[in-house]
């Protein structure tokens, strides 16, 4: 049985001390929250809890960033790290995800039967931004979907609550001003706003959205578009191009995030337009330098480029994962829909420069759509079938 007891908001507890994990408690180490981290490594516990610093992430861009390790700030003595993932969950009403959208199975299994014998209820707070596809349907998910799919048994034990950009974790890790979007429940995101994003406003704040899975799918797929723009930055073919990739990317997004469940205001928002901007633009963006490191790296195999390039990332980015999700979703779906084509093609098929340099032109100077409107038989459609009418890749409905 469930007690009544309000959920208890002075502790938190974060799996995956990656990155944005790692940012994250120095920030709510700063709030005086006590912070528990979790990680199936022993090893890496006891140096985090000895060193109070992580040995793996983040720490040594904030030496770089600062002038010297000397300056680099210790993470707050309520910050511990264990490996004890039943303690994580017992202990704590309030749980940040901070994993990879591909360890997340694992990670729910783990949690579930630890879920099922709590007896108060747990928020989970995620901040993944990537899709999986479901292997019998290819169907497209978010996390907070995954989530639900896996706990469907266990509605009434958890809440979750999803957290987009605009954001980079050297900026929270440093304190630097931040505005998140806060998707989920209003009662709880409620609570998540005022006692764990609007402790310090000066560093951390954050606008809510009712639209959760249009907040994930945003963050998500520009991942995508990050990957091409990296790629595109390396090609030398002038200062216009970006804009034309923002923009014809954007009604992808859009319209695929709305295929998924979420709506059309999703893209509009600071989690949509908004992060795909910093992601796009920004060389602190994991994605970004992927792209940009693949194409200089590339040996014309793409799967050693992949592996050879995510030896020089610090952390895993999530956009060749969600391409390849993506792509078996368009495929199944005869969806149309240049950019991520493109995309699957650079990272997954091309054998030269060469080649990728012309997808990039393909995809951004060959679009069959000549208008940027939305015609009235396109709105008439989207009226009747707005989860199910998208610009065929092939048939009828292929012509502009």
């Amino acid at each position: 049985m469930l007690t009544g007891l309000p959920l208890e908001t002075d502790r938190i507890a974060i799996i995956g001390p990656g990155r944005l994990g790692t940012a994250f408690a120095y920030k709510f180490g700063r709030d005086n929250k006590r912070v528990l981290l979790y990680y199936h490594d022993a090893d890496f516990c006891r140096t985090i809890n000895r060193e109070h610093l992580n040995p793996r992430h983040l720490t040594e861009d904030i030496a770089r960033r600062l002038g010297g390790m000397d300056q680099v700030p210790r993470l707050s003595p309520k910050v511990r790290a264990t490996n004890n993932l039943e303690q994580v969950v017992e202990e704590n009403d309030f749980i940040f995800l901070s994993v990879t959208m591909d360890r997340l199975p694992e990670i729910l299994n783990q949690v579930k039967p630890i879920l099922h014998h709590k007896t108060t209820k747990t928020c989970f707070i995620s901040a993944i931004k990537g899709l999986t596809a479901v292997e019998t349907t290819r169907q497209l998910i978010t996390p907070s979907q995954l989530m639900r799919n896996h706990f469907y048994n266990l509605t009434d034990r958890f809440s979750v609550v999803s957290i987009g950009g605009p954001f980079f974790d050297m900026d929270i890790a440093l304190g630097n001003p931040v505005c998140v979007t806060v998707a989920g429940a209003k009662p709880i995101c409620r609570i998540v706003r005022k006692e764990f994003i609007g402790a310090n406003r000066r560093e951390l704040t954050s606008l809510y959205n009712f639209d959760t899975v249009g907040v994930e799918a945003c963050g998500a797929l520009k991942n995508i578009v990050a990957n091409v723009k990296g790629v595109t930055d390396c090609l030398k073919l002038g200062d216009s191009i970006p804009g034309t990739l923002f923009s014809r990317s954007g009604v992808e997004v859009r319209s695929l995030s709305r295929i998924l469940g979420g709506s059309f205001q999703a893209f509009q928002s600071q989690a949509g337009v908004g992060d795909m901007y910093i992601t796009l633009s920004s060389d602190a963006s994991k994605n970004h330098r992927y792209g940009s490191f693949f194409y200089e790296s590339f040996t014309g195999n793409p799967v050693e480029t992949h592996l050879k390039v995510l030896r020089q990332i610090d952390g895993k980015p999530e956009g060749p994962n969600t391409i390849l999700n993506v792509h078996k979703f368009l495929e199944k779906r005869n969806m149309y829909s240049p950019i991520f084509h493109c995309a699957y093609k650079i990272f997954n098929d091309e054998k030269t420069r060469e080649a990728i340099r012309e997808q990039i032109i393909q995809a951004t100077q060959f679009d069959r759509r000549t208008r940027e409107y939305i015609g009235p038989v396109s709105r008439l459609l989207y009226r009747l079938f707005p989860n199910l009418w998208y610009r065929r890749h092939r048939g009828a409905l292929a012509k502009p």
